[in-house]
């Protein structure tokens, strides 16, 4: 049998459970204590009742709240896009086709490199405080680069997402129509095996609204979940396409109209919203505050990759939904928790109740609001993933 440990003295305990402490969504629990046992979850509730244990952790008056659950990034790359970011910091706007640069590196680089790249990013969010992440291919855009990029992800996660509808290939500039017939096809079919999800970014130039129904549709028929890239650089199909086809998520969600918010409102497509994009980019925000009060389910997360939103910390990107998003602090821990499974369609994670997986994060703070309230400051002291302390 596992053994098991307490983890007690918990100031301010986040379960994201309603039945649990406040009944608020985030189910906040005062003078805390969560037991572990394996890899699980087995109680929580007020510190003075806490069962015996065959260990104990004293959490010294610190918060503790589920492990970030970051549900959209790019991390199977190579390169640097320092030179762009300069530029557009310098009046340059962003456009799509700056994804091309990373393509050409990422192909170039090898099968060891591009692991090394991957898993000294997955070091770093997990050092602030993620513990579940999704990531995608979308920067070979040939048949094999696409599939190495997802089989490499494969040996990190279990949440990975085929994108080789990211951008039209540059070796198909002039066809996209064969592009997407690729994608489809023998694409798809040497990437499936490889992926839980199917992706595109549904956007001026990258895929019109028919193509992204061809390639989600497709998808489908293979096994593979839509997410989808929507409504991020301008107006356009991406959402309502999302609730149409049943997709988890709908990524960015920058540019809605009221039709878009009541879909979301009325279907089970989680609303992703990626302020590291909007800072990154000088973009407009995400009216995160539209979305919650017409009652869609809203996920935050980093959209980490090396173009437009080249961060991996979670904490950064829930100060900025509280400061820019009129995001209030309990919404954005609770997005980028619950919300974040939510997204992926997961009920074991982004939680801390009794069944949950035992993912926990440990603040150097009395409370999770310190992550809006003390930006930039690094507050993640303790992560356990799976029952097990990391860092």
């Amino acid at each position: 049998m596992s053994s098991s440990t307490v983890i007690t003295n918990i100031a301010a305990l986040v379960t994201n459970d309603p039945s649990l402490g406040d009944s608020s969504p985030l189910g906040l629990i005062q003078d805390a204590a969560v037991v572990i046992e394996g890899d699980r979850v087995t109680w929580t509730g007020e510190a003075s009742k806490a069962p015996a244990t065959d260990n104990r952790v004293d959490a010294g008056g610190r918060a503790v709240l589920p492990g970030f659950v970051d549900s959209h990034s790019h991390l199977v790359f190579a390169g640097d896009r320092t030179q762009e970011f300069n530029a557009r910091m310098s009046g340059r706007a962003y456009s799509a086709g700056g994804i091309r640069t990373t393509v050409a590196a990422t192909r170039a680089a090898s099968d060891a490199e591009l692991a090394a790249n991957l898993t000294h990013y997955l070091a770093e969010a997990l050092r602030q405080g993620t513990t579940t992440f999704e990531t995608k291919s979308g920067y070979g855009l040939t048949v094999e680069d696409e599939a190495r990029a997802l089989r490499i992800a494969a040996e990190h996660t279990d949440e990975v997402t085929y994108l080789g509808a990211h951008i039209v290939s540059p070796d198909y500039a002039d066809d996209p129509a064969a592009y997407v017939a690729l994608v489809t096809g023998e694409m798809l079919d040497a990437c499936a095996p490889h992926a839980r999800w199917i992706d595109v970014f549904c956007e001026k130039g990258a895929f019109d609204g028919d193509q992204a129904r061809a390639i989600l549709t497709a998808g489908k028929a293979k096994g593979l979940h839509p997410r989808i890239h929507a409504n991020q650089l301008s107006y356009g199909p991406g959402v309502q396409l999302a609730v149409e086809l049943d997709a988890a998520s709908a990524d960015h969600c920058t540019h809605l109209t009221d039709a878009d918010v009541d879909a979301l409102a009325n279907g089970d497509t989680v609303a992703t919203l990626l302020p590291g994009a909007e800072f990154s980019t000088r973009a407009e925000w995400p009216d995160a505050r539209q979305l919650l009060d017409a009652g869609v389910t809203v996920a935050l997360s980093t959209d980490c990759n090396p173009g437009s939103s080249f961060t991996s910390s979670v904490p950064f990107c829930i100060a900025l939904a509280v400061r820019d998003m009129g995001m209030t602090p309990d919404e954005a821990v609770w997005s980028a928790t619950a919300g974040g499974a939510a997204a992926l369609r997961r009920t074991d994670i982004g939680r801390l109740a009794p069944g949950a997986r035992a993912d926990l994060t440990l603040l150097d703070a009395p409370s999770h609001v310190h992550l809006a309230y003390r930006p930039g400051v690094p507050l993640v002291s303790g992560v356990w993933r799976s029952g097990v302390r990391v860092v």
